[in-house]
């Protein structure tokens, strides 16, 4: 499949649909293939980008489309960011809250341990939000300045 039917697929499947959630998916797929058709790559690497998409089997009809293409999505960037050194918009603050808001959780415990459990649990989330955020915003920049950011 190449990146041009898959777009024309991807924004034939955001107007046949009324979901706010499949359509947030779809629209996240043509943002990155529209990105992609944007850059230079070899013949040799378009080549492993499409055979990536059609072993994706994009056009198969699950029963649950948002679940299938969320999961393909993710199948997707992780590929591109494997394959070539490239994350979409926001990529590493999304990762960092999560992994702050985790080790938030048991800083929290920790803290909570000592003093007030649940004052303990909500600062050590709050903390381990900020702290995610700000790291996953720095390494957003510097992908954004060496011009691996979609």
């Amino acid at each position: 499949m190449t990146l041009q039917e898959a777009n024309n697929f991807f924004e034939n499947l955001k107007n046949n649909t009324t979901k706010k959630s499949e359509v947030k998916v779809y629209e996240k797929f043509i943002y990155i293939l529209t990105a992609l058709k944007d850059r230079t790559f070899t013949t040799d690497e378009i080549q492993s980008l499409e055979t990536e998409l059609s072993n994706l089997n994009l056009k198969s009809n699950p029963d649950n489309r948002k679940k299938f293409f969320k999961k393909a999505l993710s199948k997707f960037e992780s590929y591109l960011k494997e394959t070539f050194p490239l994350t979409s918009k926001d990529y590493y603050t999304n990762m960092s809250v999560s992994l702050g808001i985790l080790f938030g959780v048991v800083f929290g415990v920790l803290i909570g341990q000592r003093f007030d459990k649940s004052m303990g649990l909500s600062v050590g989330i709050c903390i381990g939000l900020f702290i995610g955020a700000f790291i996953g915003r720095r390494k957003d920049d510097q992908a954004k300045a060496t011009g691996n950011l979609l």
